[in-house]
């Protein structure tokens, strides 16, 4: 696996984010479909259910253990970036239901081609508005550190 220039996710506190770049040995276009296509998605991420695509697309991101969170396609520049807004677990640690967009983070995958594969760049926003904002951001942060290494030792196994 090829990680040596990745870096794990760091968090702000000032701004509330949580961001992570890595590389991935693999050609740009076949990291977009990991990120955007439910069925690539779901391989390396959460399961992964989508009514529609596109921005407005709307559907779930199931994980074992946790049940189903809902999620919205908010934004696509088609193999630059894409931008899904998740639901975040109440005071309780239960996901919410329904999508509420003024209690949700937002993430953004960019994906630039270095060389002969891609840096991709996570940057999580929004946990002010959580229920546990300090909690999450750290939830977060190792959250993307293990699920963008899946991705990395899906592409580059493949």
């Amino acid at each position: 696996m090829t990680t040596t220039d990745s870096t794990q996710s760091v968090v702000d506190t000032d701004t509330f984010t949580v961001t992570r770049s890595i590389h991935i040995d693999a050609p740009a276009a076949k990291v977009w479909a990991a990120v955007t296509e439910p069925e690539h998605i779901s391989r390396w991420f959460g399961h992964t259910v989508l009514d529609g695509s596109g921005a407005g697309a709307r559907g779930t991101m199931s994980f074992e253990g946790h049940g189903s969170i809902p999620l919205k396609v908010e934004s696509v520049d088609p193999q630059r970036s894409v931008s899904y807004r998740w639901g975040n677990d109440d005071a309780l640690g239960a996901p919410p239901a329904e999508l509420d967009e003024q209690a949700s983070t937002v993430f953004t995958f960019t994906l630039e081609p270095v060389g002969g594969g891609t840096r991709l760049t996570v940057v999580e926003t929004g946990f002010e508005v959580t229920s546990d904002p300090l909690g999450n951001l750290e939830s977060h942060r190792t959250g993307w550190d293990s699920e963008l290494d899946k991705l990395v030792a899906l592409l580059e196994s493949a």
